[in-house]
């Protein structure tokens, strides 16, 4: 049984440091240039430093939404901010760090712990995280509201 699966991304320039990428399978197309830091960098645009760390980030919650289904955890909310932290290591540029702050609201405090461990799984077990090389460090909250 064959369990590939393929996405495939087009690419392509529109001028100075500028692109569009698009899906053949998808409705929208994301412009994207190189981020600000960088010479001739355009602020206010998705770069591929910010793509790569929505893809751990949105992995990170897709993930998580398989998981607590198939646990049986109720929440109320869920929120994730991600950090991706741009260094040169041995002279290269790479995003040595994913530093992912889940949120996670729920209304029975006895659940606390267990809703902790399915963070904790989900980090284990997001593809994207285990795809690349950059570090991913968990730092997840769990809050407790009565409804």
């Amino acid at each position: 049984m064959n369990n590939a699966h393929h996405y495939e991304v087009d690419l392509t320039w529109t001028n100075d440091r500028k692109g569009t990428i698009s899906s053949p399978v998808l409705n929208s197309s994301i412009e994207v240039a190189t981020p600000p830091e960088f010479p001739k960098g355009i602020p206010g645009i998705w770069s591929p430093e910010h793509l790569l760390v929505a893809a751990v980030n949105s992995c990170y919650m897709t993930t998580f939404l398989a998981i607590a289904e198939n646990s049986k955890l109720d929440f109320v909310s869920f929120d994730c901010k991600a950090v991706g932290i741009l260094e040169q290591p041995e002279g290269k540029y790479m995003i040595t760090t994913v530093l992912l702050k889940p949120v996670l609201v729920i209304t029975d405090g006895h659940y606390a712990e267990r809703a902790m461990r399915v963070l904790e799984k989900t980090e284990k077990a997001c593809l994207i995280s285990n795809s690349i090389k950059s570090e991913v460090k968990l730092d997840a909250v769990v809050r407790v509201v009565h409804a």
